[in-house]
């Protein structure tokens, strides 16, 4: 008999979280206000362009209900390889970082 009451790797294995994307949002945004799929594709290029050009011009977006969107930056430091051990250098980067708002934190 064996002592193993460790789950398998098979029922511990995360289930798919449904996806949804932006642009799903927009079009379900779109047929509530009778407006046409391009003028809404229109719109979320238009939005998506405005706020990579923010970002990239280093001012934060804060989206009331949502959330903060900004870019963050990393120095370059010294790692180490997980495998071996080994020193490695990474290079400096810049990230964009969510911040949720209070809202949204209490509704989920």
């Amino acid at each position: 008999m064996s002592g193993n009451t460790m789950p398998t790797k098979d029922a511990t294995a995360k289930q798919a979280v449904p996806l949804v994307t932006l642009k799903a949002v927009f079009e379900q945004a779109a047929s509530n206000h009778d407006l046409s799929r391009k003028q809404v594709d229109g719109l979320l290029t238009e939005v998506i362009s405005s706020m990579t050009a923010h970002l990239q011009g280093g001012t934060r977006i804060r989206m009331t209900g949502l959330g903060t969107l900004e870019v963050k930056h990393s120095a370059a430091r010294t790692g180490r390889n997980p495998a071996t051990g080994e020193p490695i250098q990474i290079k400096a980067s810049k990230k964009v970082a969510f911040r949720a708002a209070k809202e949204l934190k209490e509704a989920v």
